[in-house]
């Protein structure tokens, strides 16, 4: 017969009710209490009823995270830090990808509009939105990234203030000729070349068109197909602005391919600091915020809306920090 609580409570000489606290996670129980339990659970084969809980207090324990491609280094850290966190809370998570889809993200608020799920964090791409619309009243839902709603709880990072602080850091190494790599339909995109733009105008640079290279796939592969085409039929730029750490990747590479030295004929920045990025040759400057503390103030956001679905909606933007490393050096 399939264990039961009390049959895990038994073995491990606690309470029926000091179990379902280390399933649930829901009150603290202590490192050496939570270890007999965990042990006695192992023993008995006990796999923990969530259906019966969830029934119990409309409650499944489960939420669920979408991001657009899950394929990219960044998706697969930010994933990392959401699952931890979600951990400590005593929340499983569920991972999900909408490919930029707004079908998809549309299924996943229905999910959780049926309490499949007991929240959504959603990381849309693309504007106009669709999915989410003024006057339709969301299930508990935690939007993070760059494309902001006013219909509920945000978290993001001030994406133009940090590319204006990472193009304006070139400019004061003597950069003039400076290209941002990535130019794509997309929010972020779009901000980021918004504070490219900036940066240039408060150093009285005139914007170049050309120094602005699409790059419709924001992957190694693609920026190195995209930036090999360019240099085909331009002059190399005395630096170039990466939209993210992975379009850093093979804009390196493709420049090393073709003879080109960084720093010391190019300076190259990307944007997420990426773990891999501090072992790029050269390692690679780039823009860093705690993807930890970010995980953790979504995670609250969304446990607070659970809680109260009519609280104020709250905007939360995280810091940022300019990381310098080999990969940017003063104009010769």
């Amino acid at each position: 017969m399939r264990a039961t609580v009390k049959d895990v409570a038994r073995l491990a000489q606690v309470s029926p009710k000091t179990v379902s606290n280390v399933v649930t996670g829901t009150t603290p129980v202590s490192d050496a209490m939570r270890a007999r339990v965990e042990a006695a659970m192992l023993e008995l084969d006990y796999v923990p009823n969530l259906s019966a809980r969830a029934l119990r207090n409309g409650r499944s324990g489960l939420i669920a995270l979408a991001l657009p491609d899950l394929s990219t280094p960044y998706s697969a850290e930010m994933a990392h830090h959401f699952v931890v966190a979600a951990g400590t809370r005593g929340l499983g998570v569920q991972i999900e990808e909408t490919a930029v889809s707004g079908e998809r993200e549309r299924q996943l608020i229905s999910r959780a509009r049926a309490h499949l799920i007991d929240g959504l964090i959603l990381n849309p791409v693309l504007l106009p939105n669709v999915t989410v619309q003024d006057g339709v009243r969301l299930p508990p839902t935690v939007f993070i990234g760059e494309v902001e709603q006013s219909v509920g709880d945000y978290v993001w990072v001030d994406n133009v203030a940090a590319v204006r602080e990472l193009t304006s850091y070139l400019v004061d190494l003597g950069h003039r000729r400076i290209a941002i790599m990535g130019v794509m339909k997309s929010e972020t995109s779009r901000l980021r070349l918004k504070g490219y733009r900036a940066a240039l105008r408060a150093a009285r640079i005139r914007r170049d068109p050309v120094l602005e290279i699409f790059g419709p796939k924001w992957s190694p592969a693609g920026a190195y197909a995209a930036i090999t085409a360019y240099l085909e039929h331009h002059d190399l730029p005395e630096a170039i602005v990466c939209m993210t750490d992975s379009i850093a990747a093979g804009v390196l590479n493709a420049l090393w391919t073709l003879g080109h030295r960084v720093p010391d004929d190019v300076s190259v920045v990307g944007y997420d600091n990426v773990a891999d990025s501090a072992f790029a040759v050269p390692p690679l400057t780039t823009i860093d915020f705690d993807k930890d503390a970010y995980a953790s103030t979504a995670l609250d956001l969304l446990e607070a809306r659970i809680a109260d679905r009519d609280r104020p909606i709250e905007r939360v933007t995280m810091p940022h920090r300019l990381l310098i490393r080999a990969s940017t050096a003063a104009r010769r």
